[in-house]
């Protein structure tokens, strides 16, 4: 009987850490999925989770602690995949290092993801980018940091582990200016900036205090800004561009938000979406088709382009009597 410690420990040390050199984040959402896990087994078959075994995680628990997530603890049906994907990163591992299970893992390998309803992209209109970046207060330091920061995701289109992660030493001023990033799935990648982003970077670099290899947004203490206070001072900036811009109201501007606009941008001016998707760092284009869903201009231009349909409105008259009886009663 194997006991789960070893394979888990083996998976997080050997598999993430060294073999796939996964960033901070992965770890930790996939260290979150299996102590979820390993309560629920623990819970239904009274063992402790350093007792359980391989055996006592066969597919039909699997199956219930994923309906548990979304019954119990409320997740979404993407939350319940993205654990499942953690499941499944584990289950490959132990593959290849317990042969004799073949069977159990390969009926949980087969646990298909849940489908669920794609909702459309949301991103912000000039008008509503404008308000945002001017909702910053300039005169003060950290106005200035925030404008800074907000008018660089919004032109590059940075995820929020980027964005926070950056220091000076990732810009590179004079001719080709970009901005280096090391990504998701630990891929390094270039972003170009404009003329008008660098020089608010150029300024706020002069002004801030530290080295090349400190954050290039810290906090007051100098330390790097985490996620959450990243979204936290979002929320207040659009919170006050909502009084300019009515629109605001309606919308959940986060940190993705700033990248779904970045990406509508490019769109809007005509970049191709292949080049789009090497821009965000979109492993396969077909993710990058999402913008072209969420875009109306672009569906009204291709529509604009058609010849439309000789049809004039009319009424459906039944040839007969007894049908039109049989309309009538509808």
């Amino acid at each position: 009987m194997i006991t789960l410690s070893t394979a888990i420990q083996g998976f997080f040390t050997d598999r993430l850490v060294r073999e796939r050199d996964a960033s901070p984040h992965t770890i930790a959402s996939y260290r979150d999925t299996i102590r979820l896990l390993l309560r629920f087994a623990s819970q239904r078959t009274g063992k402790q989770p350093t007792k359980l075994a391989l055996e006592d995680l066969n597919a039909t628990v699997i199956g219930a602690f994923l309906d548990h997530l979304q019954s119990e603890r409320g997740c979404s049906a993407r939350t319940r995949n993205l654990r499942l994907t953690a499941v499944r990163s584990l289950f490959r591992y132990c593959a290849l290092r317990y042969p004799e299970h073949a069977a159990l893992i390969e009926r949980v390998l087969a646990i298909p993801p849940k489908r669920h309803d794609r909702a459309l992209v949301t991103y912000l209109t000039e008008p509503e980018l404008d308000a945002l970046l001017d909702a910053a207060d300039r005169s003060t330091w950290t106005g200035r940091r925030d404008h800074a920061l907000l008018l660089l995701a919004a032109q590059t289109g940075l995820r929020a582990s980027e964005l926070i992660a950056l220091t000076p030493a990732d810009i590179q001023s004079g001719v080709g200016a970009h901005v280096t990033t090391l990504g998701k799935g630990r891929k390094r990648r270039i972003t170009p900036l404009t003329k008008e982003t660098l020089a608010v970077l150029n300024v706020w670099i002069a002004e801030r205090a530290g080295t090349d290899t400190t954050p290039l947004f810290p906090t007051r203490t100098g330390r790097q800004l985490t996620r959450d206070a990243l979204a936290r001072r979002l929320t207040k900036y659009s919170t006050q561009a909502a009084e300019r811009c009515p629109s605001l109201h309606e919308k959940n501007v986060t940190p993705h938000v700033l990248r779904h606009t970045a990406a509508m941008r490019l769109l809007h001016a005509g970049i191709d979406t292949s080049v789009i998707a090497l821009w965000l760092g979109h492993e396969q284009i077909e993710t990058t088709h999402v913008y072209l869903h969420a875009d109306l201009a672009i569906k009204e231009q291709a529509l604009a382009r058609t010849k439309p349909l000789d049809s004039k409105p009319g009424r459906y008259r039944p040839p007969d009597a007894l049908l039109d009886f049989l309309e009538g009663l509808g």
